[in-house]
């Protein structure tokens, strides 16, 4: 299958790629097997340059070469110049493959490793195919994920069914692409490659987290020492703390149901802002699996640069002196690695259109072990690099800003006060933000550097929104909250060290920090069962005619769909489901007021000229629908345009306003 064959090359690839900014024998000397680290490492570069290469080929063949099916193209120069590119590798190094072995026995991790990450992948892919996959010829998508999975399955289908180049938004055709699409690309490029959909989406998302799942286990392991940190990190982000459960279960212990309530609910539990949307819990990675590969690469560049921290948090100068020393001594500025700083600068800002929110995390993260670091000036270099990059894919994608940056205090917190934000956060996350505070204490330096610059990001959320929808900077938060796993990883082995009395705390601090995610992770299976799924015929005739009769300029105009038959063509519509767009930036108002004009006038001049003002080449018309929840008038519509089809069950017609 081809799409395991791209996979396979963008591994080998990226293997060269980390060999540049990743030393095996380094790795060993922090107390870590190499393999994890170099196995996610490659796996991230790997995908994300022979990702890049694939599209820009793609784009070039369909806007200068005027192909209709620029991915074969893209795909057969790209996939053949990587293979070329590494066999030539190989003959160079042939002599020195005779040692191969020997390196590979160094690079071998421990048995027990191998199991937990085994029983890992294991995990990981029962979950993403339990929420994601088709059956009978019919693709499933579970109730808690559908949402998020509408525009990304569009989205992919866009690339593997249609040209979608130069790219548009397909839930509002016609205009730029302001969301991350990247991922949704990659997994298109695959199905078109022979993959099932499911596969294609379930493969990159499973490699994705497991990777990032090797790294925070590494990162774990690097600062404890101990293989119980490690998995105690990875439990820590998977099952998340907070005072829901606790909260909950007294309520319903009141009310005399609290085991028939545990055993009935299907629905998250929280008791702030939209916390029963799945805001904190493990839902997040199952709906946006984007997320999962922009961690990645940032938890790439936060390996890399503990080196540089490493070095800062060395010198034995008392605390205000070494300050003071991090800013005005000569060594705190001057570069150690320019030539890794350009690359992760080049790797992060590439990474900008996979998930644009990791990235901004992963600066903002970096800037605080800019200030505890020696060699400031590299930190430079990656921060002004990871702009650039990202600023020339903004100018290839966007039209206008990519984000509206605007002050907005205090998140979703109802008091807005310092008081009311620690309340929102002990709320949301229990003991997890506040009580870094006192575990820094008991902290070395460069674990307190660390632990303070993994606030950075949430610490953003509370004080900035970059878009119209204030809900997306919980991704920040959930990035701090990644990373500082690691410390309370580290702060429940430290008690396991102890007399029993600090075993038994450390028991009860490891239950306080994941009951609730545990609960949340039960109400993930059951609202995602069979009987909560949403299910789309992939082989059906209205599928089939949008993607034979549209091509990448046509506009279709349909009421406010999510994800149906329709939207799995790829094609571009005028707009989808509002919310989708309106988040992403578009300005979903003025086209909610036209398409409502279209679909309600009983003057066809009026039809007409807005039809052609908005650039519509086909209306929808479904049975029974409302737009904007205003009657529709198909009568308006067949008086003055063909029908151009008509479904089986006649439900559906669709007209051609250029016929």
């Amino acid at each position: 299958m081809l799409g395991c064959v791209y996979l396979i090359l963008a591994l080998l690839l990226g293997r060269e790629i980390a060999g540049n900014l990743l030393s095996c024998q380094k790795i060993k000397e922090k107390g870590v097997t190499p393999f994890w680290v170099l196995f996610s490492a490659a796996y991230g570069c790997g995908v994300l340059l022979l990702t890049w290469a694939v599209y820009i080929a793609a784009w070039l063949l369909s806007v200068y070469g005027g192909s209709n099916t620029p991915l074969f193209g893209a795909n057969l120069i790209v996939m053949t110049a990587a293979a070329v590119f590494l066999a030539y590798l190989g003959y160079r190094r042939r002599e020195a493959l005779k040692d191969c072995k020997k390196k590979l026995q160094a690079m071998l991790p421990p048995w027990k490793e191998i199991l937990f990450f085994v029983l890992l992948l294991g995990a990981i892919t029962w979950i993403m195919y339990y929420v994601f996959h088709i059956s009978d010829g019919v693709l499933y998508s579970g109730f808690s994920v559908f949402g998020d999975y509408a525009p990304h399955t569009a989205m992919m289908r866009s690339f593997s069914l249609e040209n979608n180049f130069p790219t548009q938004y397909p839930h509002f055709g016609g205009q730029d692409v302001k969301y991350h699409f990247m991922f949704q690309f990659l997994s298109g490029n695959l199905e078109y490659l022979g993959m099932p959909i499911d596969l294609a989406y379930n493969s990159v998302s499973i490699l994705s987290l497991w990777c990032f799942f090797m790294m925070l286990y590494s990162l774990a392991k690097r600062f404890w020492g101990k293989m119980s940190a490690g998995v105690l990190a990875v439990c820590f982000m998977v099952f998340r703390s907070g005072t829901a459960f606790f909260q909950f279960a007294y309520e319903h212990i009141q009310a005399g149901d609290l085991l028939e309530t545990l055993s009935s609910n299907s629905s998250f539990i929280g008791y702030t802002a939209n916390e029963n949307w799945g805001l904190w819990n493990f839902n997040v990675y199952l709906n946006q699996r984007h997320l999962a590969f922009g961690l990645l690469i940032v938890a790439l560049a936060l390996w890399v640069f503990l080196e540089w921290l490493e070095a800062g948090c060395t010198h034995e100068e008392k605390e205000l002196l070494w300050l003071k020393n991090r800013i005005s001594s000569k060594e705190a500025w001057k570069c150690r690695k320019p030539e890794t700083a350009l690359l992760m600068g080049m790797l992060l800002g590439l990474c900008a259109f996979w998930n644009g929110a990791a990235v901004i995390a992963g600066l903002l993260i970096l800037m605080g072990f800019a200030a505890f670091s020696d060699g400031k000036l590299d930190y430079v270099i990656l921060a002004l690099v990871t702009v650039m990059f990202s600023e020339i894919q903004s100018k290839m994608f966007v039209w206008g800003n990519v984000v509206s940056p605007s002050l907005y205090l205090g998140f979703l917190a109802e008091d807005k006060s310092a008081f009311g934000v620690a309340a929102y956060l002990f709320e949301i996350s229990g003991i997890v933000f506040l009580g870094v505070v006192v575990l820094l204490f008991f902290m070395k330096r460069m674990e307190r550097a660390a632990a303070v610059s993994f606030l950075f990001p949430a610490a953003f959320a509370f004080f900035v929104s970059l878009t119209p929808d204030v809900n997306v900077n919980h991704k920040y938060i959930m990035i701090s909250y990644a990373f500082l796993t690691v410390f309370w990883a580290g702060a429940v082995c430290r008690m396991f060290r102890k007399k029993w009395p600090f075993r038994v705390l450390g028991v009860i601090l490891a239950l306080s920090l994941t009951v609730t995610g545990i609960y949340d992770f039960v109400v993930i299976l059951k609202d995602n069962d069979s009987s909560h799924r949403v299910g789309v015929k992939l082989q059906s005739n209205l599928t089939a005619w949008l993607d034979e009769n549209l091509r990448k300029d046509d506009l279709l105009l349909t009421p406010e769909y999510s994800m149906n038959e329709v939207t799995m063509a790829g094609v571009m519509l005028y707009m989808g489901w509002p919310y989708y767009a309106w988040s992403a930036g578009y300005d979903t108002y003025y086209r909610a007021e036209k398409g409502a004009l279209m679909y309600t006038t009983a003057d066809p001049q009026v039809l007409k000229d807005t039809a052609e003002a908005e650039q519509i080449t086909y209306i929808l018309y479904e049975d029974g629908m409302t737009y904007e929840e205003k009657e529709c008038r198909e009568d308006v519509i067949a008086e003055t345009y063909p029908l151009v089809y008509q479904s089986d069950d006649g439900r559906i017609r669709i007209y051609g306003t250029e016929q």
